[in-house]
């Protein structure tokens, strides 16, 4: 079996783990198990019991949720994560069920920390529950902004705005200046990503076409120009 050690340039590429105590940062890499996730393939499903932390270090992953009555369900699409992204650390403090269904937006490389696993190591390393705490409130800033943009953006703002966060990671790769130009997500999953409808969105990628910021290919966005796009967020 691969050796997880061999991500460690991925791994490090990302603020959360290149910040990490020495101590922390070994254990989770003698205690991951490689995943290996096919298009579609589900990695966990909303309500289903902890199974871990996971670093995705090749790929992406959709986290969504459904709302509504049976027989009139909705998908909402919170985001698509990217490497070098850590995840699923909420279960891991509370031993709650999950509460979002995660799924491989293509094939998809992950290290999976064994949730009994790093329960006991923390148990024995109290001091390290900070570091972990560190990645959640990373999440919970990131959530509190994505809710006002939501409520106070317009929806061409609020468009560029989320192609700005998944080039960047979200903010979470360790290097500012490294982005994703490549974006694997569809039209549709743009729309509910950002609360608009599909036609809305086509028509503001439209313009960005038009401007020749990116580019629009079958189920995947390229930014071509990262700084016009930034400047459309002021």
């Amino acid at each position: 079996m691969t050796d997880p050690s061999r991500y460690l340039p991925v791994l490090n590429s990302g603020r959360w783990f290149a910040q990490l105590p020495g101590a922390f940062s070994q254990a989770l890499l003698q205690m991951a198990k490689l995943r290996a996730l096919q298009t579609g393939d589900a990695l966990f499903l909303r309500d289903s019991a902890p199974c871990g932390l996971y670093a995705l270090v090749s790929g992406a992953i959709r986290i969504s949720g459904q709302s509504g009555q049976r027989n009139d369900t909705r998908e909402a699409l919170l985001v698509v994560l990217t490497p070098p992204q850590w995840f699923g650390e909420i279960s891991v403090f509370d031993g709650s069920a999950r509460t979002h269904h995660a799924h491989a937006a293509e094939p998809s490389t992950l290290l999976q920390v064994p949730h009994e696993e790093l329960l006991a190591w923390l148990q024995a390393h109290p001091q390290h529950w900070r570091d972990l705490a560190v990645l959640m409130a990373d999440k919970l800033r990131m959530a509190f902004v994505s809710m006002e943009e939501q409520t106070v953006l317009s929806a061409p703002l609020r468009l560029a705005r989320r192609l700005v966060g998944m080039a960047q990671g979200y903010g979470q790769r360790a290097d500012d200046s490294s982005t994703r130009r490549v974006l694997a997500i569809t039209q549709e999953e743009l729309a509910l990503m950002i609360g608009v409808s599909r036609q809305t969105t086509n028509q503001i990628l439209n313009t960005l076409k038009a401007q020749h910021i990116v580019r629009i290919q079958r189920g995947e966005l390229e930014i071509l120009d990262l700084p016009a796009l930034r400047a459309l967020c002021q």
